[in-house]
C-alpha cells in the first residue's frame, strides 16, 4: 500500500526542500508560541512560497480566534488548518465555512473508546482526522508514541493521519499495526527539540516510501 507522509514543524528553507524532495505529501508550519516549533507570519510566508502545488501546506493551530487565523491565512501559505486544540464540531464546521480551507482535527486517544468517540464526534464535519497519543503537556504527539494497537482494525471513515513517536526505526511497524494510511511526524526528526534534521527527514521518508 502507499503511505503518504506529513513533516510537521518546519521552519527553515533547507528543511523544507528536504522534505519535499524526499516525498512529504504535506509539510506543517506551527502556530502555537509556546511550541519550540512556532513560526512568525512571515517566515511562514516565506517558507509557504517555496512549496510546490503538488505539496500540501498544513497550518497547525490550537484553538485559534479568528484574527489569527485571518493574519496567517493572508500570507497565502496554508492549504488545510491542522486543528489540535479543544475546538468542538461546531467550531471546525465553522472554520471551514468562514476560511474555505480542508480541515484536518487532531484527536487526542488513550483508548479505542477516545478514538470512536473522535470519529463520532468529526467525521461528519473535517476533511481528515488525526490520531496521536493524549496526556501530553503541549498539543502534540510530544514525542510519545501511541499504543498502535488501540487502532488495529479500526474503521475511520474518512482519510487520517497516524502521530506521535514515530521516528525511521518504528514508522514500518506502526503502519503494520495501525494500517495507518498516512503518517506525521515532527519531533522523530529532530536533532535537538525543534531543531529538524535534514537526515532524519531523509531517513524517515525514504522508509515510509519504501512501505
Amino acid at each position: 500500500m502507499t503511505v503518504e507522509a506529513k513533516i510537521c514543524g518546519l521552519s527553515t528553507p533547507e528543511t523544507l526542500e528536504a522534505a519535499v524532495t524526499g516525498g512529504a505529501r504535506w509539510v506543517g508550519f506551527v502556530t502555537y508560541p509556546r511550541s519550540p516549533r512556532h513560526i512568525s507570519t512571515d517566515l511562514l510566508r516565506t517558507l509557504g512560497a517555496l512549496v510546490p502545488k503538488s505539496v500540501g501546506r498544513v497550518g497547525l493551530f490550537v484553538d485559534p480566534d479568528d484574527a489569527l487565523l485571518d493574519e496567517r491565512l493572508a500570507t497565502g501559505a496554508i492549504d488545510m488548518l491542522q486543528l489540535q486544540g479543544s475546538e468542538t464540531p461546531a467550531r471546525v464546521a465553522e472554520l471551514k465555512a468562514r476560511t474555505g480551507k480542508l480541515a484536518m482535527k487532531v484527536i487526542n486517544v488513550a483508548t479505542r473508546e477516545d478514538a470512536e468517540r473522535g470519529i463520532a464526534a468529526y467525521a461528519a464535519v473535517a476533511d481528515r482526522l488525526m490520531f496521536e497519543p493524549a496526556g501530553g503537556v503541549l498539543p502534540g504527539g510530544n514525542a510519545k508514541a501511541l499504543d498502535w494497537t488501540i487502532l488495529h482494525g479500526l474503521t475511520v471513515p474518512l482519510p487520517w493521519l497516524l502521530a506521535g513517536g514515530l521516528t525511521p526505526d518504528n514508522v514500518a511497524e506502526a503502519v503494520r499495526v495501525t494500517g495507518a494510511p498516512a503518517v506525521d511526524v515532527s519531533s522523530g526528526v529532530e536533532s535537538s527539540r525543534g531543531v529538524k534534521s535534514i537526515e532524519l527527514i531523509r531517513a524517515f521518508l525514504d522508509r515510509v516510501k519504501a512501505l
